[in-house]
């Protein structure tokens, strides 16, 4: 199951990566000489309409060629030398004005983002999109709160949202929906367990009342979902379904808690209470420490329980869903980069092909619409990675066609062929890098 999961996953979105650049190019008049789904020699293909087809041997990536590209990366996949310098002829890309490459360039991220918003949307509409099935409140980030909305700190773990402004809230996407669409100005929030009234402004900006609900923390019971193989979690045998009760005799009432409580104690061999059903055990476990200096955190290595509902939609309301899943991912990834720059993120949480396995393998495990909703996320961060100014990838080229728009003249083909080197030695380095994490956690380091 995971080595096909893996195998239609990256097959299918190299695939609409791929097309994307084909469909520009042919429609501002490049010529393609191939289109490859895969690297390496060649397994199967077929030409037609001057355009070679090819299944490659290495479904690690994939490419298309057009007419005229002076890129000694491109000669090295299909494994031959690099052209010399020429005029460019009709249908040559580098013939081509910079408003016509670059789209050709970005059209590949342009699929991918297109493909996970259409996944998105299809599963909403056949599935219903996904929402949490709590109105309770886990934390709160007091740091996120806007000018206006302070009070809410006063929300303490478990207290149960009943009403924001008119809105009496079933599912947390209710309660989020009544702080992000409410009018700017006054607004009452209720809770129940406690019973209280938090008197809050909404602010004008939109950015900001996202924020205010990005604050609030919907409850997460401290129940082990996934245990991720190789890490301290798996050396104590711990289970899916086990539900964590103290952290080195602290008691622990939700995810955040014995988050907390974990990352506190790196390198430190501690104590886990469980309950595994009906019967109470207690993990003795050495955990792992990730990141340096004050960012410095203990780790278990396993995978909440999400408290998921799937909510039926309309048409309208799943092409809605689809957008907003769709920027939420694209947040979430962007947001994952730059904690991994500033340091708050471990650069041993990078994964290679090895969790992309895992992943695919446990998403389809779970059927076709988690899968589905899988491979919309991998796409989107498929997009994201392809746009990084790495020579080699889509960002390089469009950095080149920017330095090009400015000097008013193309770099020359020495000068794209030895950046290009370049990012071909650091997208190896982050490939070996990633590799070596997998191969860090499947060995327990």
């Amino acid at each position: 199951m995971t080595i096909l999961a893996t195998i239609v996953l990256l097959g299918v979105l190299i695939f609409v990566h791929e097309l994307g650049h084909f469909w520009a190019a042919k429609a501002v008049g490049v010529g393609v000489e191939r289109f490859s789904i895969g690297l390496g020699p060649r397994v199967w293909g077929f030409e037609r309409g001057g355009t070679e087809y090819v299944l490659a041997a290495i479904p690690l990536g994939g490419y298309v060629k057009m007419q005229g590209m002076e890129d000694e990366v491109m000669e090295h996949l299909e494994g031959g030398p690099g052209n010399a310098p020429r005029r460019p002829r009709e249908g040559d890309f580098d013939g081509r004005p910079i408003w016509a490459r670059a789209f050709v360039i970005s059209a590949g991220v342009a699929m991918n983002m297109l493909f996970a918003f259409v996944l998105y949307t299809s599963v909403a509409a056949f599935w219903g999109y996904r929402d949490m099935a709590t109105t309770r409140v886990m934390a709160v980030d007091e740091t996120s709160l806007p000018a206006g909305t302070e009070a809410l700190a006063g929300l303490t773990p478990g207290a149960e949202i009943v009403g924001v402004g008119p809105v009496v809230p079933e599912l947390w996407g209710d309660v989020r929906r009544g702080l992000v669409d409410a009018v700017p100005g006054p607004l009452t929030v209720e809770t129940a367990a406690p019973s209280a009234r938090f008197e809050i402004r909404i602010p004008e900006d939109p950015d900001a009342r996202l924020a205010l609900a990005g604050s609030l923390q919907y409850w997460v019971d401290a129940v082990v979902g996934r245990v991720e193989p190789g890490t301290p979690a798996a050396d104590a045998s711990m289970e899916a379904g086990d539900r964590v009760t103290s952290v080195a005799g602290v008691p622990v009432a939700n995810w955040a808690e014995m988050v907390r409580e974990i990352g506190a104690r790196p390198g430190e061999r501690v104590e886990i209470g469980v309950l595994r059903g009906e019967t109470p055990l207690v993990r003795a476990v050495e955990l792992e420490s990730v990141g340096d200096g004050e960012d410095e955190r203990g780790r278990l290595g396993v995978v909440q329980t999400l408290p998921e509902v799937a909510v039926p939609v309309r048409p309208g309301q799943a092409v809605a869903a689809g957008w907003d899943e769709t920027v939420g991912i694209t947040r979430l990834i962007l947001g994952f980069l730059g904690d991994l720059v500033t340091g708050s993120v471990s650069p041993r949480d990078v994964g290679s092909i090895g969790t992309i396995a895992v992943a695919s393998g446990e998403a389809a495990s779970q059927g076709i619409a988690t899968f589905l909703r899988f491979m919309a996320l991998f796409s989107v961060n498929l997009a994201i990675l392809n746009m990084l100014p790495i020579p080699v990838l889509d960002g390089g080229h469009m950095v080149f066609l920017g330095i090009e728009l400015v000097r008013g003249e193309k770099l020359s083909v020495k000068q794209r062929i030895r950046w290009s080197k370049v990012g071909v030695w650091v997208v190896l380095g982050i490939m070996v890098w990633a590799l070596g994490n997998d191969l860090l956690r499947f060995l327990g380091l």
